[in-house]
């Protein structure tokens, strides 16, 4: 079911929680038949979504001009227009994640760990699907293909609530996805959206306890809390992302400059890109003047400190910095900017500000280095790489439903044994319990 077929509220007679809840019945009962395919099944579905985006690449960006004319009169910020974008080259992206899932490793059937006990009892801890994973999201339609892909290589369903500034984009996409699967004799509601429904749709997805198995958000601040705070589903929690970058006092500068502007200008409305740059007080003389200037180069307007805005060049972008900065994922081009003493300073500045995603660490010191990892308490830390490494496909698992910051089962980039949980099997010879 997609927006442009899902029937009317009012004159299916039913509320929007009980619609909600139907469409949940039915990722159910699909999940079920999923659960049992094999991988060469999986794996065929996956490259017949990926052609099938592909022939539809016209429509699909027709759609998404759409939601970007609509989102410009809304006033959304450049770098949500970025995520929110689709082009041929974007989508023929988004299949070839397709394609690349289908040659990753089934998790399904695992073996996480096994032994034989004393007894004779035969233990194995194997991994299954979670059953039905629901998605609540914005303004990101290559998020719909993603979780879709994931859920259906890890055996699960997927409900999908996109939001309505990717409306037309997703209607479209999950409409092609819909048919592919059934192309391939799979059920179309595997893949289900209720973005018909709204917010009241969004409400009901979160109270659909007993029918979604798993509720994962993926976008702002207030989106995620409000997920947390509302939802009776279990949620994993995905996280903003305030990375920071820290400049050591023994650091290769001419390495520091191009891992800054990858982390910060790459792309601005992601939430891997670098937000603060801590220095080294003994390379500041050095390093900021040139790094400033760099930034301003890219358009980027720094933040700073005393010290920063005294050594920035007299015609680069730049204001006085608050803690507000500090806190901020900006998701544009702007970043804050802290001269620190040492590394004890920079460590105590990321635990006050630091919202547990990526920090970065450009050092040429080992012991420096080993501190960081040891005492960052984030999902990700990076030694003399980029934080834009932070990301699924580059870290090898494939597409990624969101970057999880909580400290469950889950964390880092999720890809697809994130997707599934465990269970125990035991095998015996008529073993009764003394």
């Amino acid at each position: 079911m997609t927006v442009l077929d899902t029937p009317d509220p009012i004159a299916a007679g039913l509320s929007v929680d009980d619609q909600v809840r139907e469409v949940a019945r039915r990722a159910k009962v699909a999940s079920r038949r999923l659960a049992t395919a094999n991988r060469a099944t999986k794996d065929a579905a996956l490259r017949a979504l990926a052609d099938a985006l592909v022939a539809s690449t016209d429509e699909i960006v027709t759609a998404n001009v759409e939601d970007l004319e609509r989102g410009r009169a809304a006033g959304l910020k450049p770098g949500l227009l970025d995520r929110l974008a689709l082009d041929p080259a974007r989508v023929a992206a988004i299949a070839d994640a397709l394609r690349e899932l289908a040659g990753l490793p089934d998790p399904v059937g695992e073996v996480v760990r096994g032994s034989t006990l004393p007894n004779g009892l035969r233990l194995r801890q194997v991994r299954v699907p979670m059953g039905v994973v629901g998605m609540i999201y914005e303004a990101r339609p290559n998020v719909t293909v993603d979780a879709a892909g994931l859920a259906l290589k890890s055996g699960n369903a997927v409900v999908l609530r996109g939001g309505s500034a990717a409306a037309r984009s997703n209607a479209v996409v999950v409409d092609v996805l819909q048919g592919a699967l059934a192309a391939q004799g799979l059920p179309r509601d595997l893949v289900q959206s209720i973005d018909a429904w709204g917010r009241e749709g969004a409400v009901a997805l979160m109270h659909a306890r007993g029918l979604v198995d798993v509720l994962v958000p993926r976008g702002g601040a207030d989106l995620i809390r409000t997920v947390v705070r509302e939802s009776t589903v279990p949620v994993i929690e995905t996280g903003v992302g305030n990375c920071h970058l820290y400049v050591d006092e023994s650091a290769d500068l001419a390495a520091a400059l191009p891992i800054l502007l990858n982390g910060k200008t790459q792309r601005v409305g992601v939430c891997n890109a670098l937000e603060t740059l801590l220095v080294h007080r003994a390379v500041a003389d050095e390093f900021l003047p040139a790094a400033v200037a760099a930034l301003a180069d890219e358009g980027v307007t720094v933040h700073g400190d005393e010290l920063t805005l005294e050594l920035a060049p007299e015609d680069a972008p730049t204001v006085p910095a608050t803690d507000e900065d500090w806190a901020s994922e900006y998701l544009s081009r702007d970043i804050a900017v802290r001269v620190v003493e040492d590394l004890d300073e920079a460590l105590d500045h990321i635990r006050t500000w630091s919202s547990g995603h990526t920090e970065v660490i450009v050092t040429q010191d080992l012991a420096a280095s080993e501190r960081f990892v040891a005492e960052v308490d984030s999902a990700a830390v990076m030694v003399n790489a980029s934080s834009r490494f932070t990301d699924g496909g580059q870290l090898g698992l494939g597409a990624e439903i969101g970057i999880s910051t909580q400290k469950l089962h889950a964390r880092g980039p999720m890809g697809l044994a994130e997707l599934t949980t465990t269970k125990w099997v035991v095998h015996g010879d008529g073993h009764v319990r003394p």
